[in-house]
């Protein structure tokens, strides 16, 4: 599934403009310079960028018309996300996203309808699936070798201060939802990654301490697979007071329990990764053995875009982050907050 950058061709460059350069569109870019056969050539903000490590364009549209860009990267509020990524699709470009793919998935289908039309390549990046951890315990799922996942529990919350309320993200105009659109979606994300679709999703959705209207603080969901049974809980949290990244997955022969996640930030620690093994008896109820792997770097903003790049320069699918794979996400996610 991962490539080797290495294996990109040079001769096929990409350039590449950034739509937001903020936070986001600096990790991107900061991830481009590791990814061969690709060159940024040009960022938009709304701010000024005094050390633009390119050209800066003067609005956002020069950067969706120009001919010499064949890709381009948005990482802006949430309410820009969908006409930016339909607009860039109409000019020709291939387009990788930040999430929220949309508000909602009758939006999504929408921009689907542009990709389809137009035949650009379109990827969002859903960057936990890249982390080192995240591939292990797919690998390790699909392998078999622990037998069929029975169930999750994916617990995600953050610290929030006064401060929040100066950004964008307290406006559900501009956000589109709480901390579930925002962190919460990962989460639910990885749900799908490894243990496939749930078609029965129940959620309690709660503001009782910031109180913002449109914007929870707290989802708490039950999610199951009436075709294979898997079950599912997770907890997105604005009111954590304090970093928590914790993924479990139990199987038939034992279990992968994720702890931390390695960040820009560094927040939520480095990635421990615990792989339990009941190899004898799995009815007694105790893991015979216990391998655990720390993951101290991140390699996932590389991994990500090395894909893309790949799909690009060999014509291919997108293999991780497709537009079907955001439809259904969001799907999902109507659902958490019907």
């Amino acid at each position: 599934m991962y490539l080797n950058k290495n294996s990109l061709k040079e001769e096929n460059m990409m350039n590449i403009g950034i739509i937001g350069f903020g936070k986001m569109g600096r990790i991107r870019a900061q991830a481009l310079k590791s990814v061969p056969g690709t060159q940024l050539v040009k960022v938009f903000d709304v701010n000024p960028i005094p050390d633009a490590p390119c050209a800066v364009a003067a609005t956002d549209q020069e950067i969706i018309d120009d001919p010499e860009i064949q890709a381009v990267f948005i990482c802006t509020p949430n309410y820009r996300i969908v006409p930016l990524c339909k607009a860039a699709m109409r000019a020709g470009k291939h387009v990788f996203s930040e999430k929220p793919p949309a508000f909602n998935a009758a939006e999504l289908e929408t921009v689907i309808a542009v990709e389809k039309e137009t035949g650009m390549k379109l990827m969002y990046g859903f960057n936990h699936r890249h982390h080192g951890s995240i591939i292990r315990m797919k690998e390790i799922i699909e392998s078999g070798e622990l037998g069929k996942v029975l169930w999750m529990r994916g617990r995600y919350g953050k610290e929030v201060d006064e401060s929040y309320f100066e950004g964008w993200r307290a406006d559900p105009k501009l956000a589109g939802g709480g901390i579930m659109l925002d962190q919460g979606i990962h989460m639910l994300d990885l749900f799908l990654h490894l243990g496939g679709d749930f078609d029965e999703i129940h959620a309690f959705v709660s503001n009782l301490f910031w109180k913002m209207d449109g914007l929870e603080d707290n989802v708490f969901a039950i999610l199951r697979s009436s075709q294979t049974g898997i079950c599912a809980s997770l907890h997105s949290t604005m009111t954590q007071w304090r970093y928590l990244f914790s993924l479990e997955v139990f199987l038939e022969k034992g279990a992968l329990v994720l702890n931390g996640l390695k960040t820009s930030s560094g927040v939520y620690g480095d990635e421990d990764l615990a792989i339990k093994y009941n190899d004898h008896d799995p009815e007694h109820g105790r893991f015979e053995r216990e391998e655990h792997i720390i993951y101290h770097s991140d390699s996932s903003w590389v991994n990500e875009i090395t894909l893309f790049i790949d799909a690009l320069q060999n014509k291919a699918k997108i293999r991780l982050g497709s537009s079907a794979d955001a439809l259904q996400l969001m799907c999902a996610m109507d659902r958490i907050y019907v």
